[in-house]
């Protein structure tokens, strides 16, 4: 037993009592809002709080949810992360994961298991889909409601405590996923002690107050839980989830405020902390430094350069891939980072974007990647690139990403092309919202041409389950022939210094429409692709370092076998 002061920001109800343990005890008020008292409790009690003699609600910055989002919270307190320097993304090699389904066993104990895959791959950095408590056994994650929490199933804190200290003893960085800009339909309390939303709408749900009346609480609960994650649990870094989202109004915006205080505490840990946005803007402000009034984050995911891979590759061309298809918007795309860039967007009807100074602004700001959660799960049936495109292209696009300047991205399988799909999944236990979901996702997709039948039922366990990954494919056939691949790219990526150049400037790209080749002039290298079905003449050579298919080199030029791609080394 010892004194622990529990507090909480309430200013919306009258009167707020703790719950220890089936004891209440009354809170006393100050003029901010927030009420505090002083118990003698054991280290794990599991406690609520009561506003207005209703039942005991969890804590909104709960350390821990053992029965739940809707159940007590409980302390929890952890020994502080093992020593670790830490490492820069800077030009890395992340690797995208989600913990329920990348293993068969889905916690973090599980996932500790294949890290030594992920070393031997040559990878920097585990990127965790979010792990904040929602309610239901299994989902994505993204509807999240108690932010300060560790989802249960996955292992709880300690588990993710395990995971990072295992993660940092073999050299990989760890970043979190983490969901600032809207809150889950169940088990979200936090209204009733406060005013966190407001007027307005995201995709996703009612908006989060970070500009309105009374907002700097709610602004200082997400900053308060993006430094515990890195402060506490060891975390190097957070992928902060569609940041349009957040929208706000004030002259120090959200972002810039979160990045300074990051940057701080990095300062104070002696460790890089890094903040990786996901944004839909084509905006270089997120990553421009704030010395230049920029918010200073360290990158941002790029989607164009992944529209402009897929849909190159493999012909695809519906709704937002509209734009993307050409070799030309393919080399556009990845000599500027962004494609659009202040021109018009047929899917969004209108321009969109800006261009990127790539005289100040190192290409390793931009992430780019052939496959993501979203890229993959938000289609129709979760059908990865794998299910569809054959293993030549399935390396050319390796080549694309893993030979550009950017710091790159891979999605959980993608190395060894697993013919596992990942799809949309969920348990939510309220009947009509399971029911609701189900509904969305099948009338979503009817839209589209998709009959009602082939889209999988996020609620079934069997879609949960068909989106596990399967480890016994890893060596076998084609799956271990792409995963050398992977490892050689990797390599070369990691040990040649022209590969290293950050600076778009230094990047030249040739490329013929008809021929449907590409090449990538990254210093004493060419990354020459051929996207077409038939042998392509490039007028590039010299000495094979990594290829796909067996090139033909002549004198003054190479021929690629379809499908294929070679990385030369051009002879002094």
């Amino acid at each position: 037993m010892a004194d622990h002061e529990f507090s909480v920001w309430a200013p919306t109800p009258n009167d707020v009592a703790l719950d220890a343990d089936g004891i209440r005890y009354p809170m006393t008020r100050s003029d901010d809002g927030w009420w505090r008292v002083t118990v003698d409790v054991p280290a794990d009690v599991r406690y609520g709080f009561v506003l207005d003699d209703s039942e005991p609600l969890p804590d909104p910055r709960s350390p821990r949810q053992p029965d739940g989002v809707h159940g007590f919270s409980q302390l929890w307190t952890s020994a502080p992360p093992a020593p670790w320097p830490g490492r820069a993304i800077d030009g890395a090699v992340i690797y995208e994961l989600h913990v329920g389904t990348f293993t068969a066993a889905g916690t973090f104990d599980a996932a500790i298991e294949r890290l030594d895959h992920l070393v031997d791959l040559g990878v920097d950095f585990v990127e965790l889909m979010p792990v904040n408590a929602f309610s239901g056994n299994h989902g994505w994650g993204y509807d999240g409601v108690l932010w300060y929490a560790v989802h249960e199933p996955y292992g709880g804190p300690s588990g993710l405590v395990r995971f990072v200290d295992a993660c940092h003893q073999r050299g990989l960085g760890v970043l979190l996923d983490a969901v600032f800009n809207h809150l889950g339909p169940s088990g979200n309390y936090l209204p009733k002690f406060g005013p966190y939303l407001t007027v307005g709408r995201t995709p996703w749900g009612e908006a989060i107050n970070i500009a309105a009346a009374d907002s700097d609480p709610v602004r200082r609960y997400i900053i308060d839980c993006a430094l515990r994650w890195m402060r506490d649990f060891g975390i190097d870094g957070l992928r902060l989830d569609a940041v349009h989202a957040l929208v706000d109004t004030t002259a120090v915006h959200l972002l810039e405020e979160l990045a300074t205080e990051t940057d701080a505490l990095a300062t104070e840990l002696g460790r890089p902390l890094s903040l990786i946005a996901e944004s839909d803007l084509n905006d270089p402000r997120l990553i421009t430094p704030r010395d230049r009034g920029g918010y200073g984050l360290a990158a941002q995911w790029d989607d164009d350069i992944h529209h402009a891979i897929h849909t190159a590759v493999s012909g695809e061309r519906q709704g937002y891939y509209a734009d993307f298809g050409s070799m030309q918007a393919l080399a556009t795309t990845l000599a500027r980072g962004f494609f659009h860039a202040g021109t018009y967007s047929s899917f969004r009807r209108r321009r969109h974007g800006r261009p990127l100074d790539t005289t100040s602004i190192p290409a390793t700001r931009l992430l780019a990647y052939t496959c993501t959660h979203d890229q993959v799960g938000n289609r129709a049936i979760g059908d990865r690139p794998s299910q569809n495109l054959d293993f030549g292209q399935l390396a050319v696009k390796a080549a694309l990403v893993l030979g550009s300047p950017y710091t790159a991205m891979l999605f959980m399988g993608e190395e060894w092309g697993a013919s596992t799909p990942f799809q949309f999944f969920s348990s939510h236990p309220e009947p009509e919202l399971a029911r609701a979901t189900a509904e969305g996702r099948k009338a979503e997709f009817a839209d589209h041409g998709w009959a009602a039948d082939d889209i999988p039922d996020p609620q079934d366990p069997a879609t949960f389950q068909r989106s596990k990954l399967d480890w016994d494919k890893v060596g076998t056939g084609e799956h271990a022939r792409l995963l050398r691949i992977y490892r050689d790219l990797i390599t070369l990526r990691r040990t040649e210094p022209d590969f290293a150049d950050p600076w778009l400037d230094h990047l030249r790209v040739e490329f013929d429409e008809t021929d449907r080749w590409i090449v990538m002039h990254r210093g004493a290298f060419a990354v020459a692709c051929n996207l077409g079905e038939q042998p392509a003449v490039v007028p590039v050579t010299g000495e094979s370092v990594l290829s796909s298919a067996e090139p033909q080199i002549g004198t003054n030029a190479t021929t690629l076998p379809g499908h294929s791609f070679a990385i030369l080394r051009r002879r002094p």
